[in-house]
C-alpha cells in the first residue's frame, strides 16, 4: 500500500481547480488534507480577517466531508506540525500551492530539511509567476509589457472538484478555529460569508449583474459597483483561474481581467522580491517625515479631508475600502503628510478582509513612488479626486455622519462653510484645490 500524501492548505481553501490536491489524488490512494494555524501567520492577521478563514475552513472541510474526506486544522509552527503529522501517519510527501513571499519560501525550505519531498503547484494566480517573463530577466517590472505578455500566454485547463477523497484512519482532524471562541471580531454583521461555496455565488452574481457595468462605473465611489470579490481571491476560496475565465469574453469581462492581471503582476513582481513588505523596490532616496499626531488622525479618518477620512472608516468599519479610495488615502499620507509607506501598508494589512503582502504592498509602494509605477511624481490630488469621483458627496457623506447636512458637493469642503460642521476638524494638511 503507497504512503498517503499531504496536501497543505495555505492561501487556496477550495476543492476546485486545486492542482495540488488533484495530483495528490492521482499519485496515492489517501491524502490528508491540512491547515495550520500559525502565529508567525495569525498574529499579523486582521481579527476580522481570521473570522473570514472561520468560515473558509468550515467550507473546506465541508467539501471535503462531502468527498469522503476531511481537514486537519493544527496550531503551532507549520513545519514542525506539518512534519510530526507526517510521521505519524508514514507519509514522505506533501503537496502545496507555490506562494511567493518569503514565509512561504522558508516554510518550504524548513519542510524540505525535515526530509520531506515537497511539491509546488499553481493555482496562486491565474498565470504562475515567472511563467510569463522579459527576455533576459526572471520578471516584468512594468505592467504594461507584462499585461501583453500576460494576455498572449495559453491559460491552464481548470480542474473539477475530486470525486473523492480518501483520508487515511486515525487521523485527527482538530478544531476549527470558529470554535475557539475568538469570534467574529468587531465587524460583526458587516463581514460577507466566507468559504468556497458563497464565494462561488458572489462570482456568479457578479458576472450576471455587475459585470457589464464594470467599465463605466468602477471608479464611482458611492456606487459601490466594484465585485468585492477580492477576500474571496485572498483566501483562494475562488481559483483566480476560474474568475477570470467566468469574465472573459462577457460585456465588461476584459477590464475586469485586466485587474486580474494586475493582480497577478504584483505576484510576480513579489516572487521576485520578496522583500516588497518591508524595502523600497525601487529606492529613490525620498525623504519621510515621522509624524505620530498626523499618522493617528489618518488611521482614525480625522484629518478633516471628507475623502481621505471617508476611505478609512469605510476600511474600520467593513475591512474594505474602495480601490479608488485605496488609492486617494494612500497618496494623502505618503505625497501630502510625507509618511513612510510602510506605516500605511501595515495599517491596512492589519485591518483589510483581502489584506495580502504581493497586493497590498505592491500597491502601496505603486501609490508611493517606490515601486512599480513609471511615474513616480504622479499627482494625486485629493479634492481633484473627489470631484471626479465622488461629484454629488454621496460617499463622502456615508461614511462621515458629521457632514450628513452638507449638499452635494459642499461636503468635500467643510473648512469654506461659514458654520463648520461641529466635530469635524479642519485639514491637518492642503487638500488641494
Amino acid at each position: 500500500m503507497s504512503a498517503p500524501t499531504l496536501v497543505l492548505f495555505t492561501q487556496d481553501l477550495r476543492v476546485r481547480d486545486h492542482p495540488a490536491l488533484t495530483a495528490a489524488i492521482e499519485h496515492t490512494r489517501t491524502v490528508v488534507p491540512v491547515f495550520v494555524l500559525d502565529p508567525a501567520v495569525a498574529d499579523r492577521s486582521a481579527r476580522n480577517r481570521v473570522a473570514h478563514l472561520a468560515d473558509a475552513l468550515a467550507s473546506l472541510r465541508a467539501g471535503l466531508r462531502e468527498r469522503g474526506g476531511d481537514l486537519a486544522v493544527l496550531r503551532g509552527d507549520t513545519a514542525e506540525e506539518v512534519s510530526a503529522l507526517a510521521r505519524a501517519v508514514g507519509a514522505d510527501t506533501v503537496h502545496t500551492t507555490a506562494g511567493v513571499t518569503a514565509l512561504a519560501a522558508r516554510r518550504v525550505g524548513r519542510l524540505r530539511a525535515a526530509g520531506l519531498a515537497v511539491e509546488c503547484f499553481p493555482g496562486l494566480t491565474v498565470v504562475p509567476p515567472g511563467e510569463v517573463a522579459p527576455a533576459g530577466g526572471d520578471h516584468y517590472k512594468v505592467f504594461t509589457p507584462y499585461w501583453r505578455a500576460w494576455e498572449a500566454h495559453t491559460w491552464r485547463d481548470p480542474l473539477p472538484a475530486p470525486d473523492r477523497v480518501a483520508l487515511p484512519k486515525g487521523v485527527r482532524t482538530g478544531r476549527l478555529p470558529g470554535d475557539d471562541g475568538r469570534g467574529r471580531g468587531a465587524l460583526a454583521g458587516e463581514l460577507p460569508e466566507g468559504g468556497e461555496r458563497a464565494a462561488r455565488k458572489r462570482l456568479a452574481d457578479w458576472t450576471l449583474h455587475g459585470l457589464a457595468d464594470y467599465p463605466d462605473r468602477h471608479d464611482d465611489l458611492a456606487g459601490d459597483a466594484t465585485s468585492r470579490l477580492s477576500a474571496d481571491l485572498r483566501l483562494g476560496c475562488l481559483s483566480p483561474l476560474e474568475t477570470a475565465l467566468a469574465a472573459d469574453g462577457r460585456p465588461g469581462g476584459s477590464e475586469f481581467v485586466r485587474q486580474l492581471a494586475w493582480r497577478d503582476f504584483h505576484h510576480q513582481v513579489t516572487a521576485a522580491f520578496p522583500a516588497v513588505n518591508v524595502r523600497d523596490y525601487r529606492p529613490r532616496g525620498k525623504e519621510w517625515r515621522r509624524d505620530p499626531d498626523a499618522l493617528a488622525a489618518w488611521k482614525e479618518g480625522r484629518t478633516g479631508v471628507p475623502i481621505v477620512d471617508a476611505g478609512m472608516r469605510q476600511l474600520l468599519r467593513e475591512g474594505f475600502v474602495h480601490n479608488r479610495a485605496r488609492m486617494i488615502t494612500a497618496a494623502f499620507l505618503t505625497r501630502t503628510l510625507r509618511v513612510h509607506w510602510r506605516e500605511g501598508a501595515d495599517h491596512f494589512f492589519e485591518n483589510l478582509l483581502d489584506g495580502d503582502v504581493a497586493n497590498n504592498y505592491g500597491n502601496w509602494q505603486w501609490v508611493a513612488g517606490t515601486g512599480n509605477d513609471t511615474r513616480p511624481n504622479r499627482s494625486f490630488n485629493p479634492l481633484r479626486q473627489a470631484r471626479r469621483f465622488d461629484p454629488d458627496g454621496v460617499y463622502v457623506r456615508r461614511y462621515l455622519p458629521e457632514l450628513a447636512d452638507l449638499p452635494g458637493a459642499r461636503a468635500h469642503t467643510p473648512w469654506r462653510e461659514e458654520a463648520p460642521p461641529e466635530g469635524y476638524p479642519p485639514p491637518i494638511a492642503d487638500p488641494g484645490h
